[in-house]
């Protein structure tokens, strides 16, 4: 039964093995020697064509979602909008745009540039013929920083990104982290280059947590409403409201890609280094519903979080791994995030590779499929949290397009 074998129920422990993807699944459309080559992911068979001498390889706008007046103290403000960046190519040949969310203390930079010069997702997913919608936070980056309207701010210091982003082989605090070789001109410390590129984009984010998700998840509503049906391609942080949106409009959001997706299930853990590498924060459930901490809709109905029974495992499910907490009996599922095909994505080298089992297996528990790609096993190695901004960002990109192919509902 592999990681999932242990610590629960064998229906449970059943219906969770069904995540684990073995080597050929991905591989349907690729030759046994591709497949070697470039991972059981099937990528797409070819390069973007170049563009015609004198054609645009983008179109590039903007445009605000969810804005409304306010009056704070003797000024009338604008509060909860979010800035959206619009990037089109010459020729749209992809059926639905793709939403790109990013994560804690970033904004949509990330995805529209690398630290070391290069072009981000944005550019790569446009040139595979999407439409690309990339957002900045409420209250953060382009759609506007002000403690008079959301209170409290907070921002991460260069430690804190070293050791679980940028360089984590430096401060080895959990097992994988020795594995990290992807950030640009060595580890990603204070002094090297890309990693003060990257540390000079780094934006306060709201204090509160909760108020976040209930102000992004209200302004991607928003731009749902606008554009019609997407993709959402989530980082980090960024998942919490991928769930929330999956859950409000199963309709609208037509695949989720959930990069190193915000966890574990409930609780925060801190990671300390040496044989026990990890431990919880604080008594409090940090996700009061397992994977979001705004209400989502469950089968039967919680009235409150404290309908959520929560166990913990005996054992973690493997090597190098957190003990999960789940749901106790009787459990709830999530029939509108069920309906949204969902794939996790863990690199080989991030924090999340100790725990972005225990939320795969938390929604399949409730009844959701979420497939798993460990980027690993897909022959993309060294990468750590922050893998759109890292060397290998393009194969990383391609690995995602490659699941999309025949993936997206109509």
């Amino acid at each position: 039964m592999g990681r999932y074998g242990r610590g629960f129920g064998a229906a449970t422990a059943a219906r969770i093995a069904g995540l684990i993807v073995a080597g050929g699944l991905f591989a349907g459309g690729l030759g046994a020697s591709a497949a070697l080559a470039q991972g059981t992911v099937a990528r797409p068979a070819n390069e973007p064509a170049a563009p015609a001498p004198g054609d645009p390889v983008t179109r590039a706008s903007y445009f605000f979602v969810g804005g409304r007046y306010q009056k704070v103290g003797e000024k009338t403000l604008m509060v909860g909008q979010m800035f959206v960046e619009v990037r089109t190519p010459a020729k749209v040949t992809q059926p639905y745009p793709v939403v790109m969310v990013h994560g804690l203390a970033q904004t949509g930079l990330n995805f529209m540039t690398t630290p070391d010069g290069r072009s981000g997702w944005a550019q790569r997913f446009v040139e595979w013929g999407y439409q690309v919608y990339v957002v900045d936070q409420v209250g953060r980056g382009r759609s506007g920083t002000n403690p008079e309207v959301y209170g409290p701010y907070d921002r991460l210091g260069t430690r804190d990104l070293e050791r679980t982003f940028t360089a984590p082989e430096v401060y080895d605090l959990y097992p994988q982290a020795k594995l990290h070789t992807q950030w640009a001109g060595g580890p990603g410390v204070q002094g090297n280059p890309s990693f003060d590129q990257y540390f000079a984009s780094q934006v306060p984010y709201l204090a509160n947590s909760q108020q976040t998700e209930d102000l992004v998840d209200t302004a991607l509503g928003a731009l749902l409403d606008r554009t019609g049906p997407v993709i959402l391609v989530t980082h980090g942080q960024g998942s919490l409201f991928g769930w929330a949106l999956s859950d409000s409009h199963p309709d609208l959001v037509k695949a989720h890609i959930a990069v190193e997706p915000g966890g574990p299930p409930f609780f925060d853990v801190k990671f300390r280094g040496g044989k026990d590498f990890w431990e919880k924060t604080g008594e409090g459930r940090a996700r009061a519903y397992g994977i979001t901490r705004m209400p989502l809709t469950f089968a039967p109905p919680v009235k409150t979080p404290e309908d959520l029974a929560v166990v913990q495992q005996a054992k973690p499910s493997g090597d190098g791994q957190v003990r999960c907490w789940l749901q106790g009996e009787p459990v709830r599922t999530l029939p509108n995030i069920a309906k949204v095909p969902a794939v996790i994505v863990t690199a080989e080298a991030s924090f999340h590779a100790t725990y972005d089992d225990c939320t795969a297996a938390f929604l399949a528990q409730a009844g959701a499929k979420p497939e798993v790609i460990h980027l690993a096993d897909q022959k993309v190695r060294g990468n750590g949290h922050m893998v759109m901004v890292e060397k290998n960002s393009d194969l990383v990109a391609d690995t995602l397009m490659g699941w999309l192919s025949g993936r997206v509902r109509p």
